[in-house]
């Protein structure tokens, strides 16, 4: 028999790991503990106008979000309810099993796991590591000392940057194939890339563009 090569096996989390979003539930449960933040929520409309009618840069949107509800809190505080909030991901069902059935078999193969959002290091590192991952690449955010500053400390971790991430990563794998793992029509960029890849749980648009890069499709429970 021959020995199982290893492999860097590469999982997006929002819609793929997770049944949804996980950025929207973290800022309305940090509110629901901070009501007082509610009324900085007044300039939630002028940013959305902005996203929409000026460039749709979903970065600047998903800093501005933050900023709102989190702008000036103590790391403490943060997190203390990220603790709370991964810890409720997996007891409230919001983790596909079918996911974690794929994860395991890759820990179980001796594959390298590493996962890759672009939802903010705020949280994502800490479900990095409830899963056992080796490695996490996400969107970072600024801090002054300990308060959060909440711009982008890096790109947002999205589209053509997953790509460049990926890339990174072969230099760190040197010589492993890399698998990679993806829900949205924004990830058929690095899945493109990898060795191995397929799209799970896409929209039809999605599934669409990834049948044109005979990239495989499956619905994951």
């Amino acid at each position: 028999m021959t020995p199982h090569q290893p492999a860097v096996a590469l999982f997006d989390l929002d819609g793929t790991l997770t049944r949804r979003d996980t950025l929207l539930p973290f800022l309305c449960g940090y509110l629901r503990r901070h009501p007082r933040r509610i009324g900085r929520l007044w300039r939630l409309p002028l940013a959305l106008a902005a996203y929409l009618v000026r460039d749709r840069d979903r970065g600047k949107l998903k800093s501005r979000m933050i900023r709102m509800v989190m702008q000036g809190d103590s790391r403490s505080a943060i997190d203390a309810w990220c603790d709370s909030f991964v810890c409720a991901l997996k007891a409230h069902g919001s983790l596909r099993a079918g996911a974690l059935a794929v994860l395991e078999a890759h820990r179980v193969a001796g594959d390298h796991l590493v996962l890759l959002s672009a939802s903010p290091d705020l949280y994502v590192p800490a479900i990095g590591r409830l899963l056992g991952f080796e490695g996490t690449l996400c969107t970072e955010m600024q801090w002054r000392g300990d308060r959060l500053d909440g711009a982008l400390k890096t790109a947002n971790r999205r589209g053509a940057e997953k790509t460049r991430c990926l890339a990174q990563l072969r230099g760190q794998y040197l010589n492993l194939p890399v698998i990679a793992y993806g829900n949205s029509i924004s990830d058929v960029d690095h899945l493109r890339a990898a060795d191995g890849a397929l799209l799970v749980n896409g929209s039809a648009a999605a599934r669409r563009l990834a049948a044109k890069w005979a990239i495989p499709t499956a619905n994951w429970d």
